[in-house]
C-alpha cells in the first residue's frame, strides 16, 4: 500500500469534483486537513459571517467524510507547519491542494513545495489561471475582453466524481474538536438570521443547483429586481467550494436563454477577480489608480461626523430606503441582493465620500461568500479607482434606482418602519411620512456636487 495521502482542505469543501480528493484516493489512504490560519490573512482573516459559514461547512463535511469512515484533521496554526506536522506524523511524502491565490496561501503553498511533493490542482474557477491570456501571452486587466477569450475557451473540463473509496492509515494524528475554535457567536448569538436563510453544506448546494435551474432564464432582466430576488445565491456555496463552478456549468451547457449567458458571465467574473489578484496581490488593499486620496475621501477616523456616517452607513440608518434595506438585510443574512450592492457600495463613497476599504472590511466580516478577490474588485470597479472600474463621476441615484427596479417590497420586509407606506411614498418618504425613520444624511443633489467637486480637486 502506498504511504497516506495528505489532502490540504481550504475554500473546497466538497466530495464530488475535487480534483486533490479525487487524485490523492487513487494513490493511496487519505489524510484530510483543513488548518485555520488567521496569522497568514492578516486583516483579511475570516470575519464573523464567514466564521459561521466554516463552521457549519466543515460539519457538514466531515459528516460527509465519516459515511465513508473517514474523516477530516482539524488543525489550528501556520498551515505549512501544521500540514507538515501532520504529515510527518503520518509517514506522508505528498500534499494534494486545490490552487488558491490569495497571496497568504500562495506563499504557503511556496513553502509545502520546498519540504514535500506538492501536487497542485485546478478545482475552484472554470478554466486554469494563466490559461486566458492576450495574443502577447500576457494575462487580461480588462473584464470584457477576458470574458471574451474565456468564451471562447470553453467549456471547462469534465466534473469528477466522487472517489470510489476513500481508504484511512492505520492510525490517525491528533485533531482538534469544531466547537473548540468558537467560530460561532454566542454572546451575543446574532446568527438567527443566517440559519433562517441559509442551508450549509454540498448536498445543500446542490438543491440550491435544483431550484436555480428552473429560475436561471429568468435572470437576464429578474437580476435587477431585489423584491422577486430571481437570483441564485449559490455565491456562498461555490466561493467555500461545496460545489464548484465546472458542476454548474455544465448543468446548464445546453442552455440557450439569455437568462443563462447572463449569468455564465457571472461565474467568468469569479475567474477574472483571480487574474486581478494574481498580477496585484493587495488590489482589496490597494487603489489601482492615482489620485490624491486626502482630498477625495473623508477619513471616518479624523472625526465623529464622518465615523457618525459611516456607522449609519453600516446600520442601515442613512434615511435612503433602499440603502438602508439592503444593509440591514447584509447584518441579517450575511447576504446582499447583487443590484442593491452596488447601490449601497456607491452611496458609501460617492455619496459619503468614505474610503472604498472601509467599505470592502466590512463587507469582508459580515458577508457569508466575502472574497478576497471578488470583493476588492467589486470595491474598486464602484469606487473609480481600479485597473477595470466604473467612472467615479458616474454616480447612481439611490431613490431613482430603488423606483426603477421596484424595491417597494424588498424596503417593507427589511426597513419595517416604512411598511406601511405605499409604493408611490416608499422609495423616497416624504418628511412628515417617516415617523421614527432617520432624515436623508445628505441630499442626492448636494452630495453629488460634493462629489464631483473632490474627484476634480483629487486629479490636480
Amino acid at each position: 500500500m502506498r504511504s497516506p495521502q495528505i489532502v490540504w482542505l481550504r475554500r473546497d469543501l466538497r466530495l464530488a469534483d475535487n480534483p486533490a480528493l479525487f487524485h490523492a484516493a487513487q494513490e493511496g489512504p487519505v489524510v484530510a486537513v483543513y488548518v485555520l490560519d488567521d496569522e497568514a490573512a492578516g486583516d483579511h482573516a475570516y470575519g464573523g459571517a464567514s466564521r459561521w459559514w466554516l463552521h457549519h461547512s466543515l460539519d457538514s463535511l466531515g459528516r460527509s467524510f465519516g459515511s465513508r469512515h473517514s474523516r477530516i484533521i482539524l488543525r489550528c496554526g501556520d498551515a505549512a507547519e501544521e500540514l507538515s506536522k501532520v504529515a510527518r506524523a503520518v509517514g506522508a511524502e505528498t500534499i494534494h491542494a486545490n490552487r488558491h491565490y490569495e497571496p497568504w496561501w500562495r506563499k504557503a503553498q511556496g513553502k509545502l513545495a520546498d519540504a514535500f511533493e506538492l501536487e497542485l490542482y485546478d478545482g475552484n474557477y472554470l478554466l486554469p489561471m494563466g490559461e486566458v491570456t492576450t495574443g502577447s501571452g500576457d494575462p487580461y486587466k480588462i473584464y470584457t475582453p477576458f470574458a471574451k477569450a474565456t468564451l471562447d475557451r470553453l467549456p471547462p473540463r469534465e466534473a469528477l466524481p466522487e472517489p470510489g473509496t476513500i481508504r484511512s492509515p492505520d492510525d490517525w494524528p491528533a485533531s482538534d474538536d469544531l466547537d473548540d475554535w468558537n467560530l460561532l457567536p454566542t454572546e451575543p448569538d446574532w446568527a438567527g438570521g443566517l440559519r433562517e436563510f441559509w442551508d450549509v453544506g454540498e448536498r445543500a448546494a446542490h438543491e440550491r443547483l435544483d431550484w436555480w435551474a428552473d429560475q436561471v432564464d429568468e435572470y437576464d432582466d429578474g437580476r435587477n429586481l431585489p423584491s422577486d430576488d430571481i437570483t441564485s445565491r449559490l455565491s456562498p456555496h461555490l466561493h467555500w467550494g461545496e460545489i464548484s463552478p465546472v458542476q454548474v456549468w455544465h448543468r446548464f451547457a445546453d442552455k440557450r436563454s439569455q437568462g443563462w449567458k447572463t449569468f455564465e458571465k457571472e461565474l467568468i467574473w469569479r475567474d477574472y477577480a483571480q487574474t486581478v489578484i494574481c498580477q496585484f496581490p493587495d488590489y482589496p488593499k490597494e487603489s489601482y489608480r492615482d489620485y490624491d486620496e486626502r482630498t477625495l475621501w473623508r477619513n471616518p477616523n479624523a472625526g465623529h461626523l464622518i465615523a457618525d456616517d459611516l456607522a449609519a452607513w453600516q446600520r442601515g440608518q442613512t434615511g435612503y430606503p433602499i440603502v438602508d434595506a439592503g444593509m440591514r438585510q447584509l447584518w441579517r443574512t450575511g447576504w446582499m441582493h447583487n443590484r442593491v450592492r452596488m447601490i449601497a457600495a456607491s452611496f458609501l463613497v460617492k455619496h459619503l465620500l468614505i474610503d472604498w476599504r472601509h467599505g470592502e472590511q466590512w463587507f469582508w466580516d459580515t458577508l457569508v461568500d466575502a472574497d478576497y478577490g471578488n470583493n476588492g474588485v467589486n470595491w474598486q470597479w464602484i469606487s473609480g479607482t481600479g485597473v477595470d472600474s466604473n467612472m467615479f463621476p458616474r454616480i447612481m441615484a439611490p431613490l431613482s434606482q430603488s423606483e426603477k427596479f421596484d424595491a417597494a417590497g424588498y424596503i417593507r420586509e427589511y426597513v419595517p418602519e416604512l411598511a406601511e407606506l405605499d409604493d408611490e411614498d416608499i422609495h423616497d418618504p416624504p418628511d412628515d411620512r417617516r415617523g421614527d425613520y432617520p432624515a436623508r444624511i445628505i441630499g442626492h443633489r448636494e452630495a453629488r456636487e460634493r462629489a464631483l467637486e473632490a474627484y476634480r480637486n483629487s486629479k490636480g
